[in-house]
């Protein structure tokens, strides 16, 4: 389902020194700018459900605690083209108000437009979750949307 609302509606990426990191309700996925002709026997890479740890050509890229929880037995990670290694990790929590707001603990931080529009998207995708007949690809949302947006099950339907 995410991946279907991410394609249609994009994605809001922070901007690292390194590459970029984004999310949905249920992943994130970080983007790693390396050297062309890279090989994936010079990438060390170690995912961890609390940390996270790269290092390529010998030299560290990131390691450090993340923000939050994963499933370590999910994560992945790929060499595309020799030129970018794409990360992608399960959330423990995937609920829309568990927007990160950094990759690390105190580093990649998004800024608060990024931040804000990362809660944006991932209040809209919840409500195309919970309204799959609907599309909310292209939708914008104002009002009550951090921690998720606002709670509707308490309605009757």
């Amino acid at each position: 389902m995410s991946a279907h609302f991410e394609e249609r509606s994009g994605v809001v990426p922070c901007k690292t020194p390194w590459g970029s990191w984004y999310q949905t309700m249920e992943e994130v996925f970080i983007e790693v700018n390396v050297p062309h002709g890279t090989s994936g026997k010079e990438v060390k890479c170690h995912l961890g459900s609390r940390d996270i740890e790269l290092h390529v050509k010998g030299k560290d890229v990131f390691k450090g605690k993340l923000f939050d929880t994963t499933m370590s037995d999910e994560a992945t990670w790929t060499l595309e083209d020799k030129c970018l290694i794409r990360i992608i990790l399960m959330k423990t929590n995937r609920e829309a108000g568990n927007c990160w707001a950094s990759l690390l603990e105190g580093e990649y931080c998004a800024n608060s437009w990024v931040q804000d529009q990362m809660q944006r998207k991932l209040t809209l995708e919840r409500f195309q979750r919970e309204n799959p007949g609907f599309d909310f690809s292209g939708a914008e949302i104002s009002g009550n949307f951090a921690g998720g947006g606002p709670d509707f099950s308490s309605l009757q339907k």
